[in-house]
């Protein structure tokens, strides 16, 4: 019985002890003082902006292009032979002009052979004159006349007109006429032998060289046309579809010099690799300042007004087409409408007139951030004279701020 009252004793004694540290740790935890909380202060990001007024904005294209030939050709054989040399050096960058002897395509053989083929054909000639006198005296005088004039060393004349159908038939039956045409076939196959410059140009690859042996058809030289240049000017296409056929362009070069050229055509395709469209220059020959094929130059392509639009700059600009805007001290999101994309900035319309439209690159920054106004930059843009304008006052520092506080500081000090 002792051993049962002791152990409730020990228990209660136990359960008293616990109930009083818990009273006492809740007690001193009443006692302590809770820590001030500090209140959250929004801070403020400082932003340049504009506010938005359209006007009509003169809008230019500048863009280097590659200068090419508008005649790139390839010369070839069209006989048979061995290269001989013509009246211009067969070398790569060697100069021509149009009519000039490029090359000759061996025609010994073949003028040996028209001769021969002609010395036939007053044989056919002389051996009908006979019966032409019997049984065709009114077409006797004009072939003999032609059957004089006929000289193996040049071209043939031509051939006296056939009216009647007899004297027709009794030709077509000696082969008189196609003898003729026989003839003047081998005399254009000659021509050939001797290739002509179709053009004023240069040689900008020679493939074989003189005493090459060459077949028809074959490529002996590649030359392009230097009288006649155009410019190729590679513009993204949203630019492009300002520039017209017809267009008066501006050309330079790094040596100052310029020129004057015309829009004479647009690809009808974008490049795959550089997504652009290309839009290609005339340019006139000039004595005094020569262009060549493959030198870079800059098209300036005509100022067009754009009416109703602002400019900004480009880095102001996210998401391609969505810009900040300053309402009530805090930032909000807007859509604009793109109309045109310079190098470093940007025409656009669609936000109301008046906004404040922010002309900066903004980092780290959400809808409804909290922003004040760079007023030193606002100043500069509503001042009349822009920068340059009159100082402005700082609200901040107001005159006589200081001698207020002092007034204030003697007037405690007399109350105490």
């Amino acid at each position: 019985m002792r051993k049962i009252d002791r152990r409730i004793v020990i228990v209660v004694s136990v359960i008293f002890i616990l109930g009083l540290a818990y009273g006492l740790m809740r007690f001193l935890i009443a006692q302590k003082e809770e820590p001030p909380v500090r209140q959250t202060i929004e801070s403020r990001r400082f932003v340049r902006v504009e506010p938005v007024k359209y006007t009509s904005i003169s809008s230019s294209i500048s863009e280097k292009g590659r200068l090419s030939s508008i005649a790139e050709v390839d010369i070839v054989a069209e006989a048979s032979g061995k290269i001989e040399a013509g009246t211009v050096t067969l070398k790569k960058g060697a100069s021509f002009s149009k009519g000039d002897v490029l090359f000759l395509v061996y025609p010994d053989e073949a003028i040996l052979s028209l001769k021969a083929r002609k010395s036939q054909y007053q044989n056919i000639l002389a051996g009908i004159l006979p019966d032409l006198i019997i049984d065709f005296p009114e077409a006797e005088e004009s072939f003999s006349q032609f059957f004089a004039t006929i000289n193996v060393g040049k071209p043939l004349p031509p051939m006296p007109e056939i009216e009647d159908s007899k004297l027709k038939i009794f030709l077509a039956s000696r082969n008189v006429i196609s003898e003729y045409y026989n003839i003047q076939r081998d005399e254009l196959q000659l021509q050939r032998h001797t290739v002509r410059a179709p053009f004023n140009g240069t040689f900008i690859d020679v493939y074989m060289e003189l005493g090459a042996f060459t077949n028809t058809g074959g490529k002996v030289a590649r030359a392009i046309n230097t009288d006649h240049l155009e410019l190729e000017v590679p513009l993204k296409r949203s630019e492009a579809s300002w520039i017209q056929k017809g267009d008066p362009v501006t050309i330079s070069s790094e040596g100052s010099y310029t020129w004057k050229g015309k829009v004479i055509r647009k690809s009808q395709f974008v490049d795959e690799n550089t997504q652009s469209q290309t839009i290609f220059i005339s340019l006139p020959y000039d004595r005094e300042q020569p262009l060549m094929a493959g030198e870079y130059l800059v098209a300036h392509f005509p100022v067009r007004p754009i009416e109703g639009a602002m400019e900004i700059p480009r880095n102001s600009v996210f998401n391609s087409d969505e810009v900040f805007v300053a309402r009530s001290g805090r930032l909000a999101k807007e859509r604009i409408n793109v109309i045109k994309l310079n190098a470093s900035t940007l025409i656009f319309n669609g936000l109301p007139e008046g906004d404040s439209v922010v002309v900066q690159q903004l980092i780290n920054v959400s809808e409804g951030t909290l922003v004040q106004v760079d007023k030193e930059a606002a100043s500069q843009q509503m001042q009349p004279g822009g920068p340059g304008g009159g100082p402005q006052a700082n609200p901040a520092v107001q005159p006589g701020a200081g001698e207020n506080k002092k007034e204030q500081s003697a007037k405690k000090a007399r109350n105490k």
